[in-house]
């Protein structure tokens, strides 16, 4: 099975490192020199690490197959992927998002949309939902907001606080304009 380790960012410096949106719990041991990487889309590698290193709060990866800033360009988006068969199934501490893009999104018996992509943030992960009308909607991916995932019946179960929805929407009310006369 392939798992999603990282998402490509943009080119750092003119040797062809990049930045890497990290997607697993421990990049220490998946970014290591030597490492070999598939690459989604299929043409942009494979990839193997030939450095790491991290920049602040930014970790940069070099790859063997790119030598410079314009080859670097050519990878932005892209998104690794290692082989394993080591995905424990009792783990019940966090969601891939693989197992999380295309559920339904249902408050109640009601489906409000449909999972589009996980964004992993330093603080905490947001689910896009976008809505039946198009819209996208960000969604706190804590268990008070979204006490169920089912991934077998397909579908996550929302307690969106008041507003969450019509936060994003174009007709919201402008902030500071609620209850004036």
């Amino acid at each position: 099975m392939q798992l999603q380790v990282a998402r490509i960012g943009k080119p750092h410096g003119i040797r062809g490192e990049v930045t890497v949106q990290v997607l697993t719990d421990a990049p220490e041991d998946r970014f290591v020199p030597g490492t070999e990487f598939v690459v989604e889309p299929a043409a942009s590698g494979p990839l193997t690490v030939s450095s790491a290193r991290w920049n602040k709060d930014i970790l940069l990866l070099g790859f063997e197959e790119v030598a410079d800033r314009n080859r670097a360009e050519t990878l932005r988006g892209a998104k690794l992927f290692i082989e394993t068969d080591e995905l424990d199934e009792d783990d019940d501490e966090g969601w891939y998002e693989h197992e999380l893009v295309g559920l339904e999104a249902r408050v109640g018996s009601q489906v409000v949309g449909k999972v589009t992509a996980l964004n992993t943030m330093p603080v905490q992960d947001l689910l896009m939902v976008t809505t039946p009308g198009g819209e996208e909607i960000l969604i706190p991916f804590v268990e008070q907001i979204v006490p169920e995932v089912n991934v077998g019946e397909g579908y996550i179960l929302l307690t969106p606080p008041d507003g969450l929805f019509e936060l994003n929407s174009d007709d919201a009310a402008a902030p500071g304009t609620e209850g004036t006369d």
